[in-house]
This record gives C-alpha cells, sequence and structure tokens, in this order.
C-alpha cells in the first residue's frame, strides 16, 4: 500500500518542526542555566569585592602611604638599623605611628581575614596571609606586654611583615575586578536579555 506524498511531506515536516523545538527547548535552557551561573558568579565576586578584598586593598594602599610619612618624619628610607637602637626622639615618633596606626590596621585587617574567610579566592588559605596573622599576633601581644607589664620588647615584630601579602591581596583585588566587569559583559551581551541593570546590583553607573 503506497503513501500519498502530501502525507509523507506532512510527516516529514512535523516530525523536522518537533526536532527543531527540542533542539531550540535544550539550547535555550542551556543558556539560562548559562545565565544562571553568571548570575550566581557575578554576586560571589561582588561579595568579595565589598566585603573583603575591596577593604583589604585599600587598608593596604593606605599603610604604604602612612609608612611613607613615617620615613618622612624619621628622615631617611628605613626605621631600624641592625643591633642600633633607636634615639629617644626617634622612639616616640615610633610608637606613635605604631599605637595609633600600624597596630589599628592591623586589627582591622586580622577582623577582616577573621571573618571573611569564606570569601577568600581560592581553595585555600594562602600562606602569605598566615605570614600577616603570625607578623601582627606577635607584635601585638609584645606591644600590650610593654605596656602593661613594663617588659621592653625590640618595639616591632619578631616577625618581619610579609611583602608577599600585600602584593598577593592587591593582585587578587586586580583580578576580581576584572572577573567583575568581564562578567557583567558577559550578562549583558546575551542573547534575549535584557539590559544589564546595574542599579539592582548597587553598581556606580559611572564606572
Amino acid at each position: 500500500m503506497s503513501i500519498d506524498a502530501s502525507v509523507l511531506v506532512a510527516v516529514i515536516g512535523g516530525l523536522v518542526t518537533a526536532l527543531g523545538w527540542l533542539v531550540s527547548t535544550r539550547l535555550t535552557a542551556s543558556q539560562e542555566r548559562q545565565r544562571q551561573q553568571a548570575d550566581a558568579l557575578l554576586k560571589y565576586v561582588e561579595r568579595q569585592l565589598e566585603e573583603l578584598y575591596g577593604p583589604l586593598a585599600f587598608l593596604i594602599y593606605e599603610g604604604r602611604r602612612t609608612y611613607e610619612d613615617l620615613l618622612e618624619a624619621l628622615g631617611r628610607t628605613y626605621v631600624f638599623e641592625a643591633n642600633a637602637p633607636l634615639p629617644e626622639d626617634e622612639l616616640r615618633i615610633w610608637l606613635f605611628w605604631t599605637e595609633f596606626d600600624f597596630l589599628p590596621r592591623n586589627a582591622k585587617i586580622k577582623a577582616l581575614l577573621t571573618s571573611k574567610t569564606h570569601l577568600i579566592d581560592g581553595p585555600t588559605f594562602p600562606d602569605s596571609y598566615i605570614a600577616f596573622l603570625d607578623h601582627t599576633n606577635s607584635w601585638e601581644i609584645s606591644h600590650r606586654r610593654w605596656k602593661e607589664q613594663k617588659v621592653e620588647y625590640p618595639w616591632h615584630s619578631k616577625v618581619n611583615w610579609p611583602d608577599e601579602f600585600e602584593s598577593e591581596v592587591t593582585d587578587t583585588f586586580q583580578d576580581l575586578k576584572a572577573k567583575h566587569a568581564a562578567l557583567i559583559g558577559k550578562l549583558e551581551s546575551a542573547p534575549d536579555r535584557k539590559p544589564f541593570d546595574r542599579s539592582l546590583w548597587g553598581i556606580d553607573v559611572k564606572s
């Protein structure tokens, strides 16, 4: 029994339409999953910047400037010289910066690392962050013991300031800023998507 050509064409047309619908549906679902993943990642990156790396970078940049001010007050490019105690007038300057600048800032950085550990970028707690904590904890306890028990110490931490901590924080901050911009661009250019409303995320539309 032969099949009418018009019926065959209709059947094939229906199959093609169904197949096209299935492919389109799966493609749309895949695109939607990608958008949702990008949305979730954008939210996380913004939390990292707002709650951890933005404040950390600000504190580090601030500390660099005030350290330069200290060196200017001392009139040289270093603070301590090996096996040479600070003269009394220079010690007063150093202790002023210690109590009103360095130690308070270190405490703020430590509080951020302690309370926002879940926002630290990467799968592990970086070694330089541990070195910072060792530095500030050693200095803080020695200084407090001097103030409360009059036990003198070398006027600085037993652990040197970790320069790699500064660079790692500021590098991560810049990387997250770049990732943030890329995610916004991806969301704004996504097909069949309304323009990305930055105000909903608290983003400065002029940036």
